[in-house]
């Protein structure tokens, strides 16, 4: 009686050292992705002036992932999660629509009328943060390999806030139009783009870069150049 071999990948101790640190990334970039859809169907209004999404909050902290992906594991691994991403941001539409469609009894009418108005704004949210997202996070991948060639891997800072300042231009703009044009004034739209640049942008120099320092460091020191 022949013996069946067992797979020979299976816990593989440099399989799990060197992949665990890419799947944690993958994971948690994918969820901020989502989250932040999700956030962005609120408008968060300050005096009158100040106009942005919820999810312009937590958007940074997915691309400070973006350049971890980047700079660890490079820009067809990075490119390769990005559209995953895409994918998984159609499946949530989907599911989530389908259970705009499905019936409900009628003591919980008013949870399905709020779960129904949140998610029937969703695709469009969605669709805009495709959009943006491919641009805004292609771009941001592709000049942060560029900028890290140029300066032969050195400052750090600079590729993740200089690529980011690239990128958002990318995606701030067509995700506020197409989200929220007809929703909101023309004043209100444009102070939108304008905030929402300008937000994400101190949030990924101020928080996100430090974030990513740690994050890239920690990961090379602890699994990949052991």
């Amino acid at each position: 009686m022949n013996k069946v071999s067992d797979n020979p990948l299976k816990n593989r101790d440099d399989i799990s050292g060197r992949t665990m640190p890419l799947i944690i990334v993958t994971a948690l970039f994918v969820t901020l992705y989502l989250v932040s859809n999700i956030m962005a169907v609120k408008v968060i209004g300050i005096a009158d002036l100040f106009y942005f999404d919820a999810g312009t909050i937590t958007f940074p902290l997915a691309y400070m992932l973006g350049d971890v992906l980047t700079e660890i594991w490079g820009y067809r691994t990075a490119k390769r999660v990005i559209w995953m991403t895409f994918f998984c941001n159609i499946i949530m539409v989907v599911c989530t629509q389908i259970g705009v469609w499905l019936p409900a009894p009628t003591h919980l009418q008013e949870t399905t009328n709020a779960y129904n108005h949140i998610f029937s704004y969703v695709p469009r949210i969605v669709l805009a943060s495709l959009v943006g997202f491919l641009c805004g996070e292609l771009s941001n991948a592709w000049f942060m390999e560029r900028i890290k060639k140029w300066t032969k891997g050195r400052y750090l800072w600079m590729r993740t806030i200089g690529s980011s300042a690239i990128a958002y231009l990318f995606d701030s703009v067509p995700f506020v139009l197409i989200a929220f044009l007809g929703e909101v004034t023309t004043r209100e739209l444009l102070l939108m783009i304008a905030l929402q640049y300008f937000l994400k942008l101190f949030i990924e120099a101020i928080f996100a870069t430090p974030m990513a320092y740690a994050a890239i460091s920690y990961i090379n020191k602890l699994y990949l150049r052991r």
